[in-house]
């Protein structure tokens, strides 16, 4: 059996099942789907330097990676490579030729810092030091049950403020890339990011196929967008919800609940049954937040660093 690397061609139909197949696998708290894979490729940032990596063993797809620098970071240099197995496929070589084409790539294109996310089981752990990366923060994968949960009921507005469907913003939905790019900047991580191309933003998110407008609830201070809840789905029944945020001047009113609460209301009522979102484990007030809706952690993944010589 032999297992060669390569990149993901974004025209081949079997690659990108093969690419989603291998992630739900891996990771069946996030939400991919072929045209979603296909859109990031193609509508990557230049200075992303963006590649989708997979490991191929006699024509089968057993690995993947997503391999790229933070161009959105105040900090030059910042890479990234994420490395997701089969998991019935694991010890035949796939993850270790795959980190090497990453690094080989990353290091080419003057990144100077490795992250990568590492499932928190003992085997990644360890394959993770082998190549030099130490272990950093932590992260959660959070579900929840929608067909038999029972969520929070719907709470009366205080006065001033409105819930509207990101849907309503469609002709010009500037007010909600600023209001995303103020909530990133408190946002926990090891990489700091700074939303300044509102044309990537539309493409990144606006724009990515998983999106749903219709799903994604904005809570309006006397007219002006003060928290949200962003929703993508994967066409399915499957819903999540990637980021949830407040403008610094509208904090500790509980808003961001107020607005993800009408988004999971929505969804159910739309069918879905199955919601997700995660969390750095250092977000202390969105874990609260979502424990109170009731979700319970399905998986976490460690953040692996390695400074490059």
């Amino acid at each position: 059996m032999t297992v060669i690397a390569r990149d993901l061609n974004p025209g081949v139909r079997a690659d990108l099942d093969g690419f989603v197949e291998v992630r739900r696998l891996a990771l069946p708290c996030l939400l991919f789907t072929p045209e979603s894979v296909a859109f990031d490729i193609v509508h990557a940032h230049p200075e992303a330097r963006l590649r989708r990596l997979v490991a191929e063993e006699d024509g089968e797809i057993i690995g993947t990676a997503q391999v790229g620098i933070a161009y959105d970071s105040p900090e030059p240099g910042q890479g990234f490579v994420n490395v997701y197995v089969h998991p019935g496929r694991t010890r035949r070589g796939a993850g270790a030729l795959l980190v090497r084409a990453a690094e080989e790539h990353l290091a080419a294109e003057g990144a100077v810092r490795l992250y990568a996310w590492v499932l928190d089981a003992p085997d990644n752990r360890a394959f993770a030091e082998r190549f030099g990366y130490t272990a950093s923060r932590s992260a959660h994968f959070l579900r929840l049950d929608l067909a038999h949960g029972t969520l929070p009921p719907l709470q009366d507005l205080p006065t001033g403020v409105e819930i509207r469907p990101g849907s309503d913003f469609a002709d010009d939905p500037r007010p909600l890339f600023e209001l995303d790019a103020e909530a990133m900047l408190d946002e926990p991580s090891d990489i700091d990011t700074e939303f300044t191309d509102y044309e990537a933003w539309l493409d990144e998110n606006w724009r990515n196929p998983l999106f749903s407008p219709e799903l994604t609830s904005v809570a309006l201070v006397d007219g002006r967008p003060a928290a949200f809840s962003a929703a993508r789905t994967d066409g399915g029944l499957r819903y999540g919800t990637v980021m949830t945020g407040t403008a610094r001047a509208h904090r500790g009113r509980g808003l961001a609940k107020l607005a993800k609460n009408d988004s999971l209301h929505r969804a159910r009522a739309a069918g879905f049954t199955e919601a997700f979102t995660g969390n750095d484990a250092g977000n202390g007030p969105m874990l609260a937040i979502n424990k109170w809706f009731g979700y319970e952690t399905c998986a976490t993944e460690v953040r692996y660093v390695r400074e490059l010589a």
